[in-house]
C-alpha cells in the first residue's frame, strides 16, 4: 500500500518538505515556505523575530507548524496520493528549545536558536560549576556553547524563573514537530539530544552533575530517550484527515539537521566529510565509534543510524560572503573572475571571517582581522580573495582536529554551486571534492523514514544500498586539489592558525615570520 516517503527539514530561515517513491527510486515532490516571504506576519529576519536585541535569536513555535501545514496542504493540491505516503520523519534546526506547559501549550511564546547569543554568561557559570571544561567534557562529551541547549535552559532558569516554573516539558525543534504530528508523543532520540550539552553520546546518560547545576527538578522536564532508527507513533487522527494521510502512516524518530544531511549526501560509511556551505558551516563525517575532543571544538553527536557523526561548525561562512557581494554589488560570476587576478594564499594577505560571535573557535564577542593588507590593498579583487579564502581556513583550521581519513569531501549548500569554492577547498583540505545534488537534510529525512520503515517489517536492511540511487554527485563539480595551490596554501594555513591562536590570547607561531615564507 505504501510507496511514498516524506521528509520535513524545519530550518532556521524555512521549512521543505520532499517526497519520494521508494519503487521508482526518485524524488516526486519539493515544496518549501520561507518564513521571512510567505510568512511575514511572523515579523522575522533570516527567520528570528526582529528587534530582539544584540545576540538574541529566537522564532515562534507556532511559525513552524504553520509551514508545515502549507507545505503538506500544497502537496495535497498538487495531486500528491498522501495516503500512499507510509513515514515521516523531522529534520530539525539543532538546539532550538521549545517549552510546554503541563497542557501541550507554549510555556515560552519564543523558542531561543542555535544562533542565539545570548548565555555566554550561563556557558561560564555552568563550566565554573561543573569543575572546568575538562570536566564539563568528561561529564557531556562537548563543552558548554552558547549554541547548545543547557545554556539556554539555565537562561531561563535564571532570567524567567515564573516560565520555567510552569514548563512541564523541554523540546528541541525537532521533538516539538514530532508532538505535534503525533498529536503528543513525548521523547527524544541520541542524535538531536547530543548537542544539548546535557547528555553523553559515549555512554548514552544525562550528566547528573550538569543537570544538578541548573535546576533541581530539571530531570523531569526531560524527555525519555530512545532509539533514532525507529518510529515512535502514528499521525495525530486530525491531520490525517485534514490532508488525507492514512491513519496507519508512522512518524520516524527524527533527527538534527546535521544527521539528515549526513544521509541526504550519502555519508554513511567511513571515509566520506560533507561539507555544507551555509550561512554557517559545518563539516562531519560517519564514525563506528565516539570521538570526544578533550577542547570541545568538535563536536560529539551521535547520528540517526545508531553510530557517531563528530561535527565542526564555524557560525561565519556565507553570512560574510553573501554581504561583500552586496556591499560591491557583485554577482556570483563576477566574484568568481575577481579570483583570477589574485594568486593562491593572496600574499600573505589573511582575514580572520569573525563577523558575528564565532562557534569554532568559542569566541563569543569576537570581530574580524585583516592582517598583512597595505593601505593601497583593500581592492575588489583581493578582499575577494581573502574572503574566499578566510571562511575556508577557519573552517579548515577546526576541522583538521578530526580523527578522520579523507577519501572524499562531498559539498551541500547554496555556495557549493560555485566553482571557485569547491576547488579552494579540495585545495585547502587536500582532498577530492564533489558537489550533491539534490535536496540535502529534507532528502535525507525522507530517506531515513523509508529505512526505519522498511526495517521495522522486513528485519535489516542496507542503509548504503537504500540512499545510493537517490544521492546524485554533480560530476561537472568534482574538483581535485590543485598541487601548487596545496604547497603554498600549507603555509598560509600554519599562518591562518597562528594569528587565531595569538589574538585569543594563546601560544602561536610568529605570524609575521610565517607571512614572509609565503612572500
Amino acid at each position: 500500500m505504501f510507496k511514498l516517503f516524506a521528509g520535513l527539514d524545519v530550518s532556521t530561515q524555512s521549512t521543505k518538505l520532499v517526497i519520494i517513491d521508494l519503487k521508482t527510486e526518485e524524488v516526486v515532490y519539493v515544496n518549501s515556505v520561507n518564513y521571512d516571504a510567505d510568512l511575514p506576519h511572523y515579523n522575522t529576519e533570516n527567520g528570528a523575530i526582529k528587534g530582539l536585541g544584540e545576540g538574541v535569536s529566537e522564532s515562534d513555535p507556532k511559525m513552524w507548524i504553520e509551514a508545515v501545514d502549507r507545505v503538506f496542504e500544497s502537496a495535497k493540491n498538487a495531486g500528491i496520493a498522501m495516503a500512499q505516503i507510509g513515514c515521516i520523519a523531522v529534520s530539525g534546526q539543532q538546539h532550538g528549545l521549545v517549552a510546554l506547559d503541563a497542557k501541550g501549550n507554549l510555556a515560552r511564546p519564543r523558542s531561543k536558536l542555535w544562533n542565539d547569543f545570548s548565555t555566554l554568561e550561563e556557558c561560564e557559570i555552568l563550566t565554573e560549576k561543573v569543575g572546568g571544561l575538562e570536566q564539563i567534557v568528561q561529564e557531556v562529551g562537548n563543552s558548554q556553547r552558547t549554541g547548545y541547549t543547557a545554556a539556554k535552559i539555565f537562561h531561563m532558569v535564571r532570567h524567567e524563573p515564573e516560565t520555567y516554573r510552569r514548563t512541564a516539558t523541554l523540546f528541541l525543534v525537532h521533538n516539538y514537530m514530532n508532538y505535534y504530528l503525533t498529536g503528543g508523543v513525548c521523547v527524544m532520540e541520541p542524535g538531536d539530544a547530543s548537542g544539548m550539552a546535557l547528555w553523553n553520546p559515549a555512554n548514552g546518560q544525562w550528566s547528573q552533575k550538569v543537570i544538578a547545576a541548573i535546576a533541581p527538578d530539571l530531570a523531569e522536564k526531560l524527555p525519555e530517550i530512545k532509539p533514532s532508527d525507529r518510529t515512535i507513533g502514528a499521525i495525530n487522527p486530525e491531520l490525517a484527515a485534514k490532508f488525507g494521510f492514512s491513519e496507519e502512516c508512522r512518524i520516524d524518530a527524527g533527527c538534527g539537521d546535521n544527521m539528515y544531511g549526513a544521509v541526504g549526501t550519502g555519508n554513511v560509511e567511513p571515509g566520506i566529510v560533507t561539507v555544507s556551505l551555509g550561512t554557517s558551516g559545518t563539516a562531519y563525517t560517519f564514525m563506528e565509534k565516539p570521538y570526544i575532543d578533550p577542547t570541545g571544538e568538535i563536536a560529539a553527536f551521535c547520528d540517526s543510524t545508531g553510530h557517531y557523526l563528530p561535527l565542526l561548525c564555524v557560525s561565519n561562512l556565507a553570512n560574510g560572503y553573501n554581504e561583500f557581494l552586496k556591499i560591491h554589488g557583485l554577482s556570483h560570476a563576477e566574484f568568481d573572475n575577481m579570483l583570477d587576478l589574485t594568486p593562491a594564499a593572496n600574499n600573505g594577505r589573511i582575514l580572520i571571517p569573525w563577523y558575528v560571535g564565532e562557534r569554532t573557535p568559542d569566541v563569543p564577542l569576537a570581530a574580524p582581522l585583516y592582517f598583512g593588507f597595505g593601505l593601497a590593498d583593500f581592492t575588489q579583487e583581493k578582499l575577494s580573495r581573502a574572503i574566499i579564502e578566510g571562511h575556508i581556513l577557519n573552517l579548515y583550521t577546526g576541522f583538521k582536529r578530526m580523527p578522520v581519513k579523507v577519501r572524499e569531501i562531498r559539498l551541500t549548500g547554496g555556495l557549493s554551486r560555485s566553482d571557485t569554492w569547491c576547488q579552494t577547498i579540495a585545495d585547502i583540505f587536500e582532498a577530492e571534492t564533489v558537489r550533491v545534488a539534490g535536496e540535502g537534510a529534507a532528502l535525507g529525512a525522507a530517506l531515513h523514514a523509508a529505512w526505519v520503515w522498511k526495517k521495522e517489517r522486513e528485519g535489516a536492511v542496507s542503509l548504503a544500498d537504500l540512499v545510493k540511487p537517490f544521492v546524485v554527485l554533480d560530476e561537472k563539480h568534482r574538483r581535485q586539489p590543485i598541487q601548487e595551490n596545496v604547497k603554498v596554501y600549507r603555509k598560509q594555513k600554519e599562518l591562518f592558525d597562528a594569528l587565531s591562536k595569538r589574538i585569543r590570547g594563546l601560544d602561536g607561531a610568529d605570524p609575521f615570520k610565517l607571512r614572509s615564507e609565503i612572500l
